[in-house]
């Protein structure tokens, strides 16, 4: 071959002239890539070349080249090929050309040792490894962690030797990168370590933990950035990979990675990397964590490097100690129990509020934001406490608190809109005055810090309000909407898209109250909604899109229909503008367009249906990406993002004859992003499906099966959002359908409890229940994403109340529907569903009374699949309840207050939904209730009553019921005087009406009736309504006296009642209490 050409044309690869690169690419594919000379003149380029670039440039071109050329290279060559190769690699001077080297050695011994060949290359590397020359040793421990990353199954019966080697290397007395290669080869022997089996090489492993700890500290005091990074990079993997590895010592890397973290004299970016650490940890090992009983210190921690935000604050994206910090903050809370995180948060919360140090306040005040979605309940329990701070802070001195404060306000609204809303007479008077002030400071030297607080009070206006009434919220629209509206044209993109966000919300919530300014508005909003010429213009033609959407809710069908196809044009033209974000808001106006029309959508369902099926074909085969030198540690790997399976190869690694790849690295990664909008994009369109098919009736029958065929295969998608949305699409469609098929008078869908089905259903309902039926429990059983699994337990739930047990009749597998749901219900009451589990399979018992509130979120849900499937089957459930008693009542005896009171619902409510099948259970269930209306909780307490009162009523084993009637009264008697909670006094009414009902003669009714009349109408829970007035109504039929004599008090609870809100009366029991009117406007 010609090697003057050769070498030209590889110096040409490194020109900054794309043309020559392109040619030269071509030239070196078609005449010397196809030939295995080209792997000896590579590597005669790389042992001998003067030029640094080049050399680099023949490492990753040959070794590309190996896996095919290398078995065709003369006998005769191999041997000095080898020798000058080691030798050039064992003398080189730079680390990063020693590396390149190194690789191509083993991609050599990769094709030679399986094939015998090269026998010596082991003891020559033990010998470099051991040798008294630290660059030796350097690279003989990187060729071995080269080979064990390309073909560990060659160490599966040398992992004793090497792990003893490697316990020496990792020490080396003198050379920094003996240390980390070591660590590197330690982070790939642990692929083939069985942790089970081979217990004396876990040990040695696990002794070598202490040494890598003491190397990643190290490489910070010395301030060796590089190896900082490979080392935290070696944890983190650890930390994904087989627990046992870092069992031993988790405890002490965990405290490490914590004073690392709050060490302000480290580099940001070790401090950042100890902090990713910690999220990944408690996220993936999180039960270990919570039983180290850490979760307070790295709150309090937390919240003090939060102080040393930069004066961007929340908008920047660069990654600090200080946004890592919030971020751990948001996954402790998801993932570890209150009283480890929001607890702990409250009590030191007042002293930052309190704190003279403006960094302070503000940190308090975020870091309690981004606790609230983790555990809102435990927050809302003390929402007054809280308030008073928050409202103290949006009248703080500074600007960048009181921008903290607005945060605040919009992200507690976001997760407790209706503790929120209630709060309104507080909260928009205060909002209003900081955005006056903000405004009138526009024009003076902080108008930039004013703008941002006007925009930030725009975002806190359009989450708080939606928590607010129609009646309450109206009382503001006069007041927001001029002030809203002048800057929904201001020249700042960030702050027209916060007040289009503020406009829509306030629509929303005052529904009718808007209209005054429905017209204006829409004339102001109609300008952006073909808007299309730069990035930030899509971007708010997107949020006006939604603003629309939430406006045509409020306002309705008529008014809005002048706007609406116009606003179908610019979303089916959306489509079509590379613009993910805002085809995703095309699909959700589509849903909420569909929900406000109904079946007059229906001009529009062929188009939507079809961009909403284009969007959930979009490929998401396999690719494989080159990555730059940033990504090199996720070489050889499969990653998933955003659902979709991409692997990654170095700038070499490529098995066809291109050369390697020059395009821009961030191109790369932008090609990572888009992937990431892929997926997102289409678990919206996948949910909007679903909802549209409900929304538009029998409009959409035709396209059921079109869209259904679409959504069940990404069922099994790898991103869980896409999974949830799958989900719930299924299960909804089946319900819309049976609704459809199946709806009795009144168009309620007829069914009776009971298998097997008393009332059949049509072919469509069956088959498509089968198929449902079939995709849930394929992965309900094994799914271990808490939320997908909360997800299908909702929409289960939901269905079996809707539908009843039609849905499970056929049988999946062997086994029936009902035991296979049955299981999986167990498994999550039990916790020992996969979503329920550590990585850790061994679980600490101690630790299995505390759960975060989303952990609790999955039982909360499974039990309400066990209410409902008590609901689809009537008495045959009984037999089922004895499987799930004993879970379920060990529950209501729990610490947490939510525990008892689901607990004791879920008991109240199965008891009512089984009938008299709950006979043999009576003793036991009227222990617990009697107990737990004594509860300390509030609803707890009200379930119990509510429970009681169906027991006496459903049950048949009347020697315990009456023998405790005296008891229930005496029990009841101060809960019907407690002021306290409005549904506490109804459901105690509705005990008290059952019990009357069942056995009038064993209450002394002289006494309770006149107590009970004095209760109505009920306030809160409506559905007791049923209870109370029917056994009024059957008192009077038996002409008792009592009750007649209450007449005068009677009648204008009975017009009460008949008055709004109608959902106060079901409609059975309206057609009762009108008959009642009538009777006694007759005497």
């Amino acid at each position: 071959m010609d090697e003057r050409h050769f070498v030209q044309l590889l110096e040409n690869l490194l020109l900054p002239d794309t043309e020559k690169v392109k040619a030269a690419t071509a030239s070196l594919n078609k005449t010397y890539y196809t030939s295995p000379a080209s792997v000896s003149a590579l590597i005669h380029i790389l042992v001998s070349n003067d030029n640094g670039q080049l050399r680099q440039l023949a490492a990753v071109e040959s070794r590309k080249l190996v896996s095919k050329h290398w078995a065709a290279v003369p006998e005769g060559d191999k041997a000095q090929i080898r020798q000058s190769l080691l030798q050039s690699t064992l003398s080189e001077e730079q680390s990063l050309a020693r590396h390149s080297k190194a690789r191509v050695v083993a991609a050599i011994a990769s094709v030679d040792l399986p094939d015998g060949q090269w026998t010596d290359l082991p003891n020559i590397l033990q010998q470099a490894s051991t040798s008294q020359e630290a660059r030796h040793r350097e690279v003989g421990i990187y060729i071995i962690y080269t080979l064990l990353e390309t073909m560990p199954d060659m160490f599966q019966e040398n992992i004793g030797a090497m792990l003893g080697l490697f316990e020496k290397t990792v020490q080396d007395p003198e050379s920094s990168e003996v240390r980390i290669n070591t660590m590197l080869a330690l982070s790939e022997i642990t692929m083939i370590l069985d942790a089970d089996e081979d217990e004396k090489s876990l040990k040695a492993f696990q002794a070598t933990i202490p040494h890598m700890v003491r190397i990643l500290q190290q490489s910070i005091e010395a301030g060796d950035d590089e190896h900082t990074m490979q080392a935290f990079e070696i944890f983190n993997r650890l930390l994904s990979y087989e627990p046992a590895f870092l069992n031993a010592h988790f405890g002490d890397l965990m405290q490490l990675m914590i004073d690392i973290s709050s060490n302000t004299d480290v580099e940001d970016e070790a401090r950042s990397q100890a902090i990713s650490f910690l999220m990944q940890a408690v996220r993936y090992r999180k039960m270990k964590v919570q039983a180290l009983r850490i979760g307070e210190q790295m709150t309090i921690k937390s919240m003090k490097i939060v102080t040393e935000l930069d004066e961007g604050g929340m908008e920047e994206e660069d990654i600090t100690p200080a946004r890592s910090a919030l971020g751990l903050l948001d996954i402790m809370a998801q993932s570890l129990p209150p009283s480890q995180v929001v607890v702990p948060l409250l009590k030191t919360l007042g002293q930052f509020v309190q704190n003279s140090n403006p960094d302070y306040r503000r940190a308090g005040v975020l870091a309690l934001g981004m606790c609230v979605e983790g555990a809102p309940d435990f927050i809302s329990s003390q929402i007054k406490e809280v308030l008073p701070m928050v409202l103290h802070l949006l009248e703080d001195p500074e600007s960048r608190v009181r921008s903290a404060a607005l945060n605040g306000v919009a992200r507690l609204a976001d997760d407790l809109a209706e503790d929120m809303g209630k709060e309104h007479e507080r909260l928009l008077p205060a909002l209003i005055k900081t955005f006056d002030m903000a405004v009138n400071g526009l024009q003076g030297p902080s108008a930039e810090q004013n703008l941002g607080i006007v925009r930030a009070t725009c975002l806190a206006v359009d989450s708080l309000i939606e928590g607010l009434e129609p009646e309450d919220a109206s009382k503001y629209v006069a007041e927001l909407m001029p002030r809203l509206s002048p800057f929904i044209t201001h020249s700042d993109s960030k702050v027209q898209i916060a007040s289009v966000g503020a406009v829509g919300s306030v629509a929303s919530a005052a529904e009718k109250s808007f209209m005054p300014y429905f017209e204006q508005t829409m004339r102001t909003l109609g300008q952006y909604v073909n808007i299309k010429d730069s990035e930030d213009e899509l971007e708010l033609r997107g949020f006006v899109c939604d603003s629309l959407g939430k406006i045509a809710t409020a306002v309705g069908a008529e008014p809005f229909q002048p706007f609406v196809v116009a606003l179908m044009q610019a979303s089916e033209e959306a489509l079509h503008l590379d613009h993910p974000r805002l085809r995703e808001t095309s699909y959700i106006l589509w849903s909420v367009l569909s929900k406000v029309y109904g079946e007059a959508f229906a001009p529009y369902l062929e188009g939507v249906i079809k961009g909403l099926i284009e969007c959930m074909k979009q490929d998401e085969t396999e690719e494989e990406v080159k990555l730059g030198k940033e990504a090199e540690d996720l070489i050889g790997q499969e990653v998933i993002i955003a659902g979709k399976k991409i692997k990654v190869a170095s700038a070499g690694d490529d098995d066809d004859d291109d050369a390697i790849d020059e395009d821009d690295e961030d191109a790369d990664w932008d090609d990572l992003g888009a992937v990431t909008a892929i997926a997102m994009e289409k678990e919206i369109a996948v949910e909007v499906v679903g909802e549209v098919l409900s929304n538009t009736g029998g409009k959409a029958l035709p396209y059921f099966q079109s869209c259904l065929e679409e959504v069940f295969p990404l069922i099994e998608h790898t991103y869980e959002g896409v999974r949830k949305a799958a989900i719930c699409s299924i299960w909804r469609s089946y319900a819309s359908l049976f609704v459809l098929t199946e709806a009795g008078e009144g168009g309620k869908p007829k069914w009776q409890p009971g298998l097997p089905l008393n009332v059949p259903v049509s072919a469509d309902v069956e088959k498509l229940g089968q198929l449902v039926m079939t995709a849930t429990l394929s992965i309900w059983h094994n799914e271990i994403d808490r939320s997908t699994v909360t997800e299908i337990n909702r929409n289960v739930a939901a269905t079996f109340k809707t539908c009843g047990p039609a849905i499970l009749m056929p049988s999946v597998g062997e086994k029936p529907s009902v035991q296979q749901i049955t299981e999986v219900l167990v498994d999550l009451l039990m916790k020992k569903h996969p979503c329920q589990l550590d990585m850790d399979d061994e679980q600490d018992p101690d630790m299995q009374e505390e759960s975060s509130e989303y952990d609790w979120l999955v039982i909360e849900t499974g039990m309400e699949v066990v209410t409902c499937l008590a609901s689809a089957l009537g008495p045959d459930f009984g037999g089922l309840w004895q499987i799930f008693e004993k879970l379920i009542v060990k529950y209501t005896s729990g610490q947490d207050r939510q525990e008892r009171s689901a607990a004791v619902g879920t008991i109240a409510e199965c008891i009512g939904n089984m009938g008299p099948a709950v006979t043999p259970y009576t003793a036991r269930l009227m222990t617990i209730l009697l107990k737990r209306l004594g509860d300390e909780d509030l609803e707890t307490r009200s379930n119990a009553a509510y429970g009681t009162g169906l027991l006496c009523l459903k049950s048949d084993n009347e020697k315990e019921i009456l023998s405790n009637y005296n008891t229930i009264l005496a029990k009841l008697e101060p809960l019907l005087h407690d002021k306290q909670g409005a549904r506490l006094l109804d459901n105690s009414a509705g005990c008290v009406a059952r019990m009357i009902q069942r056995h009038p003669d064993r209450v002394p009714l002289d006494d309770v009736l006149p107590v009970l009349v004095k209760l109505l109408p009920l306030r809160e829970d409506y559905e007791e309504n049923t209870a109370v007035f029917e056994m009024i109504v059957a008192m009077y039929q038996a002409n008792q006296p009592i009750m007649q004599g209450l007449t005068p008090q009677i009648l204008p609870i009975l017009q009460q009642v008949l008055g709004p809100p109608e959902e106060q009366l079901d409609d059975e029991t309206r057609s009762k209490v009108v008959q009642l009117v009538q009777y006694l406007g007759g005497q």
